[in-house]
């Protein structure tokens, strides 16, 4: 063989190697993440957490597929594949990078709510204004107003709920303009927009997708800072977290402790994705504990998918799998979690 034919060959060996481990695919893998201790996040009365054991947050890992990634992940338990549409639901990675902040930031504000109300220390919800959770193309906001931002006010009316937003809106006439006050980067800004007929409704609207956006304010300070950790699911873990430095209870007794779900302002404890992962990872952790979500299954959830396994049974089926010694505890309150720590030192 001639020496450039050689050289041809190892060249096209080479790219298609590197291309079976680096060329990324329209598809994600999610795997088993890692386990955080909730420490490194919190600071009440600007202090840390400097006890023996941890209240670990629990994470999936995500990550674009290669060919090499997309092989493997077939023969791993734990793996799954997922298309872009079952990451995110459609949206671009932007709106999905946003949301994750907005989950998290609402889970973090229920979690200082649910803490300080259970250790009897005063707090107060303050509301902020509108959260823009997506806009349909129709609307005469889209590509002006942002996903993230928040809409304080409508023709000067300040409202204490989405629904005060929407029940203003749904009486005005198809093509009435309305002006909006909204936050985008923290800088104040105002837009006008048109009522129109909502797709699929009987309502009119300005075409925008919205929830509640709140902070909470406390005697005793506290900041929570989850770095780029996204989404709701923490919101338990971090609860705890919070309860323990304010009381001083030392209810882990040097124990990792694990768990996840997410957290309600009433404080109940919400299912998640991704909890065979998260027991995997707690496990790697050294957890003792896992505190998992029992969520209730009813018929209709039967009845649209009658393979549904609620988060504490999936959870009891993967620490099976690996054979852990972690016990996993089922929750459906935040007050579930202190109790059994009590209950348990």
């Amino acid at each position: 063989m001639k020496r450039w034919q050689k050289f041809s060959l190892i060249l096209v060996s080479f790219i298609l190697l590197v291309a079976f481990f680096m060329l990324p695919l329209p598809a994600y893998i999610e795997e088993p993440g890692t386990a955080e201790p909730l420490s490194q996040f919190v600071k009440v009365d600007g202090q840390k957490d400097r006890q023996k054991g941890a209240y670990m947050l629990v994470t999936v890992g995500i990550q674009r597929a290669t060919p090499f990634r997309w092989l493997t992940a077939h023969f791993n338990t734990f793996d799954d594949i997922l298309s872009p549409q079952e990451l995110m639901g459609g949206a671009s990675d932007e709106t999905y990078n946003q949301m994750q902040e907005y989950y998290m930031e609402s889970s973090i504000n229920n979690a200082i709510q649910q803490s300080y109300q259970l250790a009897k220390q005063p707090y107060q919800v303050k509301y902020l204004g509108i959260y823009v959770m997506d806009i349909i193309k129709q609307s005469s906001l889209a590509g002006v107003v942002k996903i993230g931002d928040t809409i304080t006010a409508v023709d000067g009316h300040h409202f204490q709920s989405n629904q005060g937003f929407i029940n203003y809106l749904k009486d005005k006439a198809v093509g009435t303009k309305v002006k909006i006050a909204y936050q985008h980067n923290d800088q104040d800004k105002i837009a006008t927009a048109k009522v129109i007929k909502l797709p699929q409704t009987n309502r009119n609207g300005i075409g925008i997708t919205l929830t509640d956006r709140t902070t909470i304010k406390t005697k005793i300070p506290v900041k929570i800072n989850a770095g780029d950790i996204g989404g709701p699911s923490a919101g338990m873990m971090f609860s705890l977290q919070v309860y323990e430095q304010l009381t001083h209870g030392n209810l882990r007794h040097g124990r990792k402790i694990a768990g996840t779900g997410t957290i309600a302002a009433d404080g109940t404890v919400g299912a998640i994705g991704g909890i065979d992962k998260k027991v995997v990872a707690a496990d790697h952790a050294g957890a003792k504990i896992f505190f998992a979500p029992n969520d209730r299954v009813t018929k209709a959830m039967k009845k649209a998918d009658p393979d549904y396994v609620n988060n504490y049974h999936e959870a009891l089926a993967a620490a099976k799998k690996i054979n852990a010694k972690m016990k996993i505890v089922p929750v459906r309150k935040f007050a579930d979690v202190i109790n059994y720590l009590e209950a348990h030192r």
